[in-house]
């Protein structure tokens, strides 16, 4: 706060504090304002009777007082409350920026209200322009829709037919009479008329395959050609689920009966002559 105090703006003050009231402040401004005289003869000076009581004695409670009285003349004068500043921001230098921000919009009070003192200090406020319009006028503004939020002037639908409206398609070169309306599309757009679905079978209908090779014909649009591919090659004969499936190689399991094949195991088991089976013969 102390590094936004500004000395030159003090030096204003001073002088304009001093041609307003005839009052000298002194070297030190803090010191020259603090009991509160020179700022209550000044409110005095821009309205007048605004502080009846300034008391001059040295006692620092009479000091106080004089600076809460120049404090309440100041927002009576029509100060804002922000721009205020409290006894001990000046009494105990508590905070002097704000005191010169005080006396700043002040100033500039003081000069809206017309005020010459032949220093220029202050911004002067803001005066309020009120107008009055009749209803009509009222009514005629909420049709009117500023800059600020866009503009149509460009957009237009002239041309545009209501949502779902059908659309035709032309062609020149088909000796097609132009378009009389704007409901019409020429294929320059774009055209559906290659597009057909004639032939197509519902979802899930079964189609035969057809072979021309093999002399069979094709019956209507359900059957494909072998072009498209076929699966009459395709055959799960043999085929068993979920059941064990054995491995033979020819190498080790000999051709013949099951007898020979029993003696030929026995052999080479070493089993004795008892099991072995029989042939019977012609």
């Amino acid at each position: 706060l102390a590094q936004k105090y500004d000395p030159q703006k003090e030096a204003e003050l001073r002088t304009w504090i001093e041609t307003v009231t005839g009052k000298q402040i002194g070297p030190d401004f803090q010191k020259g304002l603090k009991d509160g005289v020179i700022l209550c003869e000044l409110m005095n000076k821009l309205q007048p009777n605004s502080v009846r009581k300034i008391n001059r004695s040295a006692q620092n409670w009479h000091q106080l007082e004089n600076l809460s009285n120049f404090i309440k003349a100041m927002a009576s004068y029509g100060m804002n409350p922000v721009d205020l500043f409290e006894a001990n921001d000046l009494f105990e230098s508590g905070n002097l920026t704000q005191v010169q921000v005080s006396l700043l919009a002040l100033a500039g009070m003081a000069k809206t209200k017309g005020l010459q003192s032949g220093v220029d200090i202050g911004v002067k406020y803001s005066e309020k322009q009120q107008r009055n319009f009749d209803e009509a006028k009222m009514k005629a503004g909420q049709c009117v829709i500023g800059l600020q939020m866009g503009t149509n002037k460009c957009a237009s639908q002239s041309g545009m037919t209501a949502y779902g409206t059908r659309r035709h398609l032309y062609d020149p070169k088909n000796q097609i009479l132009p378009p009389m309306d704007h409901s019409t599309i020429s294929l320059q757009m774009g055209t559906n008329k290659c597009a057909s679905q004639v032939g197509m079978t519902a979802p899930g209908t079964r189609r035969h395959i057809y072979d021309a090779k093999m002399g069979t014909e094709k019956c209507d649009n359900s059957s494909m050609s072998l072009q498209m591919g076929s699966n009459q090659g395709a055959n799960q004969s043999g085929q068993v689920f979920g059941l064990g499936r054995q491995i033979y190689d020819p190498k080790y399991c000999p051709q013949g009966s099951q007898g020979e094949v029993a003696n030929a195991a026995g052999d080479q088991s070493g089993d004795p002559p008892g099991y072995h089976y029989y042939c019977e013969e012609e």
